[in-house]
């Protein structure tokens, strides 16, 4: 175990001795675990008023701060810290004439890691550095651990994932990140609110997963006596709300799928969904493109970033390429030539995972995936998918092998995928009962076919279009991160050994 390392037995002793501190503070009639504190300012907002000011100009104003301890440099009678909050860092001085001798000897406890609050005046520096002058100081937080040494910051990738708490307080950037995720969704949410879409939400226990092809997560709920499934996708239940007469929705939700983990992949995942009624797939890749920008100039002021050394840029309009027209171009294989007597052949010389019991569809669809996703660097749609590997999509007129549905692709990345939508009761039935057949066994499971969903577009569902937005991964795109697990908070890990 860590404690039995030499590194892990320093860290007891030292915890040991915190402890031993708080109990002294108490005994002084000390909080070490302090309370409200109010009048502070964010320390960015005191940098921005006073960064300007003379070294002999110093302010008489008293400044309100709060934060924790960065760093302690004593001096005897003096001693100078850097104080951090969420916005940025600033030097303080505390001197025992300043707040008093109780005072300053109760400071000389603080620790590295501390949180404390400031009242004091702003000065500079003889080397012009910006300085609040303590008056008063208010222990608000005693720490009973040390933190990352040094602050050259925490770099050790599983500590950082396990325990953000330590990623955030160590890694200015790491904050960075995770505000701009934050503001990519309200930037989200700005778009479509300005557009007349509608925010909702759908249940995450569903009695049926669907909307989606993948492995649910299943629960049991004692009181119904049934099992449940948390949502893999929420377009059914989405589509049932166009059934019902509101024409433009969407959902920013979390969709959980019982996979594998990867650099872009986390079995708990933010994805946004929207629909409308009245359009199809290609007022979706209008959206797709438009809301982007948006949010790339938002964030950014700019539609070209560089993303893992290469340079993405997303000025409109974007590349458009039917998905057998990629697959020719890349492979020189033409999916309209392809037999179903050459399927095997295919499967095999291209090393595909799949059966030799697989559809041409999922076999095209396969080749894509194989040998043309990781070239698309460029923001690409690709359209037109093959009816097999598309059930809730509407069939491309003219072609009955094909559906109106296209995906993103970014650095080689899947970033939305849209369709659409299919809103003919009788071939959704038919689609489903056909996805739902063990091909195998020649059984049918029956758990997976939603007929209430089927029931509802009975009473009729306009035609409309539908895309799917994965948050996570667009928030590594706008950030410059290679791995989902950067960019959510807590993301899954393997138990710790």
């Amino acid at each position: 175990m860590f404690e039995q390392t030499k590194e892990g037995k320093n860290i007891l002793l030292i915890r040991e001795e915190r402890i031993k501190e708080i109990e002294e503070l108490r005994k002084m009639g000390i909080d070490p675990f302090g309370g409200r504190f109010t009048g502070k300012v964010p320390i960015k907002d005191v940098i921005d008023r006073f960064g300007s000011i003379a070294a002999d100009e110093p302010s008489q104003e008293n400044i309100v701060i709060a934060g924790r301890i960065k760093a302690l440099r004593k001096h005897g009678k003096a001693v100078f810290a850097d104080l951090e909050d969420q916005t940025g860092k600033i030097q303080i001085y505390v001197k025992s004439n300043f707040i008093g001798d109780n005072s300053f000897e109760i400071f000389k406890g603080i620790s590295i890691g501390d949180i404390i609050g400031i009242t004091g005046s702003i000065f500079k520096t003889r080397t012009g550095e910006l300085t609040i002058l303590a008056h008063k100081f208010t222990l608000l937080c005693k720490t009973m651990r040390t933190l990352p040494e040094k602050w050259h910051g925490l770099t050790d990738t599983e500590i950082r994932y396990r325990k953000r708490y330590l990623d955030l307080i160590s890694n200015p950037e790491t904050r960075d990140l995770f505000i701009d995720r934050s503001k990519i969704i309200k930037f989200i949410r700005d778009f479509l609110d300005n557009k007349g879409f509608l925010e909702v939400e759908t249940p995450v226990l569903q009695p049926i997963p669907g909307g989606a092809t993948a492995t649910p997560f299943v629960t049991h709920h004692i009181s119904l006596h049934r099992d449940l499934y948390l949502k893999i996708a929420p377009e059914l239940y989405l589509k049932r709300l166009l059934v019902g007469g509101l024409e433009k929705v969407y959902e920013l939700n979390r969709n959980f799928r019982n996979e594998g983990i990867s650099t872009k992949h986390n079995p708990e995942f933010t994805m946004l969904e929207l629909y409308e009624a009245y359009a199809d797939y290609h007022v979706m890749m209008e959206i797709a493109e438009e809301m982007i920008c948006y949010i790339l100039k938002k964030l950014r002021g700019m539609l070209v970033i560089p993303y893992q050394g290469v340079m993405l840029d997303f000025t409109p309009p974007w590349k458009r390429l039917s998905m057998f027209e990629a697959i020719k171009t890349i492979t020189g294989i033409n999916p309209d030539e392809v037999k179903e007597e050459d399927l095997v052949d295919l499967i095999n010389q291209n090393q595909l995972e799949l059966t030799k019991n697989s559809s041409k569809g999922e076999v095209i669809n396969e080749l894509f995936e194989k040998k043309v996703e990781h070239t698309l660097i460029q923001p690409t749609f690709i359209t037109d998918y093959p009816i097999e590997v598309s059930p809730l999509s509407k069939q491309k007129p003219g072609f009955p092998h094909l559906v109106e549905r296209f995906e993103l692709f970014i650095n080689g990345m899947e970033i939305a995928n849209a369709f659409t939508e299919l809103n003919d009761p009788l071939e959704q039935k038919r689609r489903f009962l056909e996805q739902a057949e063990n091909k195998s066994k020649g059984e049918l499971n029956q758990n997976f076919v939603d007929y209430d969903f089927i029931e509802a577009l009975e009473y009729g569902m306009p035609p409309a279009g539908g895309m799917g937005i994965g948050i996570d991964r667009l928030v590594m795109l706008f950030t410059n991160r290679d791995s989902i697990r950067e960019v959510i908070l807590f993301p899954q890990l393997k138990k710790k050994e």
